[in-house]
């Protein structure tokens, strides 16, 4: 294969619940780019379901519609399907991801990490929810993560994963109201440190409901934006551009190409709509 063609989509935050309706109106959208499109393979990079550790339902709707697409779909778990990470600074989450969480995303959707090649690449699927936990399969993941890389033979890497690694350098302060938001430390030290000696030309990610590209040292980082919805900016600062829509990327043996697109038809749906229609259910 001399060129691989992957579509990404993240944070579609899925649900059966009448009230965000919205999301799968626009996941319809996306659906139907996608099947213009034909890409060889759909990532959803995380926060497929709104509330999977609570509504079990929500997983299970959003494997659904997922499987409608005619393109096979590999997933990743984000803070909304399987809990979030504590972190060094601010407080910890309300619901930390577990195992048990982890084990029933990977019942609905097969998989919560996962490696292949094409295209003369290596790409890597992480669960960055579980980083930092302590957990059991934090360190199996991790054990996995060494042999993948190990075995990339001189290939570039793509690496996948819900969380950025960070706003513009390994070395960023982490601070309260940012821990969140990216890999939190320490395990992203250890993490930067691992990918550094290997030819990572691309980490994608998803989470802070934004778009935004940049590269630091040889490696592209891109963020998807939300499939779903934006958040107003007085409950988080802009800081690339707030917009539904999706990355599409074309690779080939070296080299690879970033298009950012927007679904006809797909709409900015605001967070504060979606919050006053729950209170009013």
């Amino acid at each position: 294969m001399t060129e691989f063609r992957l579509t990404q989509i993240s944070d579609t935050h899925l649900s059966r619940a009448d009230r965000f309706a919205s999301l799968t109106e626009n996941f319809h959208r996306i659906s139907a780019h996608i099947d213009a499109a034909r890409p060889d393979l759909v990532v959803n990079s995380g926060d497929v379901s709104w509330d999977g550790p609570t509504h079990r339902s929500d997983l299970e709707f959003a494997k659904e519609l997922h499987a409608t697409l005619p393109i096979d779909c590999r997933y990743l778990p984000g803070n909304h399907d399987v809990g979030d990470n504590p972190t060094a600074l601010g407080a910890a989450p309300l619901h930390m991801a577990n195992e048990k969480d982890c084990a029933a995303f990977i019942e609905v959707f097969g998989e919560d990490r996962w490696q292949f090649e094409a295209a003369g690449w290596r790409f890597i699927g992480l669960n960055s929810l579980i980083m930092n936990t302590g957990i059991p399969s934090e360190y199996e993941q991790e054990e996995w993560l060494q042999s993948q890389l190990s075995g990339a033979n001189g290939k570039p890497i793509a690496l996948f994963l819900h969380k950025p690694l960070y706003l513009m350098t390994p070395d960023d302060p982490e601070e309260s109201d940012t821990a969140i938001r990216y890999v939190p430390q320490p395990v992203r030290s250890r993490l930067v440190e691992m990918l550094s000696a290997l030819d990572v030309r691309l980490v994608a990610s998803g989470h802070v409901h934004q778009r935004r590209d940049f590269t630091f040292g040889h490696t592209r980082h891109v963020w998807s934006p939300s499939a779903g919805f934006i958040i107003p900016d007085r409950m988080q600062p802009v800081i690339g551009a707030k917009e539904c829509g999706l990355v599409e990327y074309r690779f080939r043996p070296d080299s690879f190409e970033v298009r950012h697109v927007r679904a006809a038809g797909q709409i900015d749906v605001g967070l504060d709509e979606l919050l006053n229609a729950k209170s009013k259910s």
